[in-house]
């Protein structure tokens, strides 16, 4: 087996669990295609997160990442990790969207060239996560937030009448 194999399965799953086709269903981007800005911006299920805060927060976690990848151990600030929302325009929806696009072609790209046998060290010292699991775990990252995106696209067709029927 070629060992850079393993580098191009990583950039696959970071490819799919983004744009898709995804093993476990649709991917975020799928799940994003004809939302509104208002829709992104609506919070249907009382104390959860905006579809919209949950694309910023996916795009704070990228660029997290990608610091580490350049050697850079700052944690995220608060307003990185959750951004606040902007008015709900069709531009700025847009353009969050083309961000979180464009942060994980960043990121496959990054994984693509990445050196293979520093795989199973730290990007950086603290957190000391191998480079291979912080990869894999934007992904799994991803996933997660795509079920929550699916679940409040379900409550805001839903209505509001259907988190208070019993």
């Amino acid at each position: 087996m070629n060992p850079n194999d393993e580098l191009a399965r990583l950039e696959s799953q970071l490819r799919a669990a983004v744009e898709g086709p995804a093993w476990h269903g649709p991917a975020v981007l799928e799940l994003l295609a004809g939302v509104s800005p208002a829709d992104a911006a609506a919070h249907p299920i009382p104390g959860a997160h905006s579809i919209w805060e949950l694309v910023l927060h996916l795009v704070g976690t990228y660029a997290l990442v990608l610091r580490r990848l350049r050697g850079d151990a700052t944690f995220l600030t608060a307003d990185e990790d959750w951004p606040a929302t902007p008015p709900p325009t069709e531009e700025a929806w847009q353009a969050s969207i083309d961000e979180l696009r464009a942060l994980n072609q960043s990121m496959r790209t990054a994984v693509s060239g990445f050196n293979l046998d520093a795989l199973s060290a730290p990007l950086v010292p603290k957190p000391p996560y191998t480079a291979y699991e912080q990869f894999i775990g934007l992904t799994q990252h991803d996933l997660y937030h795509a079920g929550q995106i699916a679940l409040l696209k379900r409550a805001l067709a839903a209505g509001p009448s259907a988190l208070t029927a019993s």
